[in-house]
């Protein structure tokens, strides 16, 4: 349930019965011909869809991540590293004083994971919660999923091109780009960096048919699913 939708005497009362919650991560940068705000769009979505049928509730997503190479491309927002995990940990560290003891982070822009161990051992040292950090995308079902349709998808070409990620009267270019080098980007300061990708998308073809992409969708919400139920005691044998 969206902790938009709820009080705070409704959250004690789910605590009184479970310590479970979710909290999506993601980004506001460049998408190419999509929203600034793909990223947030689709941790947020995939977290309400997963927990929906368990009432877990599910708190704003966090809008801002790690993207500094992107800073050329006029709307991207970064966060300094350690800006980001102060600003994660002091999160869960409210979610813990209330009672909350599994906390499931889906994370929908790949930057982000350079803070996560950080993170999860600050959680584990301070209040012994046990964090899984999801990067919804690659988890294993689902990358599958997206490689056996076609495997080359970057960012900002198809594989993030949903209908609802999509901007109205905006018309997706024809055909698609080579994938970009990530070792040599790496390397690159934002200005080399928008030189070289032109419009941002990183590489593939820009649309699929919708529905290949509602497929794979539903192998996301699943494999979410599973590790809001179920992950949780494979997670603290780790």
């Amino acid at each position: 349930m969206r902790i938009a939708d709820m009080n705070w005497s409704m959250v004690e009362d789910w605590l009184r019965r479970d310590d479970r919650c979710v909290l999506p991560v993601g980004s506001t940068e460049q998408h190419a011909g999509l929203g600034l705000c793909v990223d947030n769009i689709l941790a947020e979505r995939v977290a309400l869809e997963a927990a929906g049928p368990t009432g877990v509730p599910v708190f704003p997503p966090v809008n801002y991540g790690l993207t500094a190479y992107f800073m050329a491309f006029p709307g991207t927002i970064t966060l300094r590293p350690e800006t980001y995990a102060a600003l994660l940990g002091d999160i869960l560290d409210s979610l813990a004083s209330h009672g909350f003891r599994r906390v499931l982070v889906v994370n929908g822009h790949g930057g982000n994971a350079a803070a996560s161990e950080q993170v999860l051992a600050r959680a584990r040292g301070r209040h012994h919660l046990q964090v899984q950090w999801h990067n919804w995308w690659k988890a294993p079902a689902t990358r599958a999923a997206f490689r056996a349709l076609d495997p080359d998808g970057a960012h900002a070409s198809w594989s993030e091109n949903f209908p609802w990620t999509r901007l109205e009267g905006v018309v997706q270019p024809d055909g698609g780009k080579a994938v970009a080098d990530m070792v040599t980007l790496d390397s690159m300061t934002p200005a080399q960096v928008r030189k070289t990708l032109g419009d941002g998308n990183m590489g593939g073809v820009y649309q699929k048919p919708d529905n290949d992409m509602t497929k794979i969708w539903s192998v996301a919400v699943q494999e979410t699913r599973d590790l809001l139920e179920d992950g949780w005691e494979r997670h603290a044998q780790l």
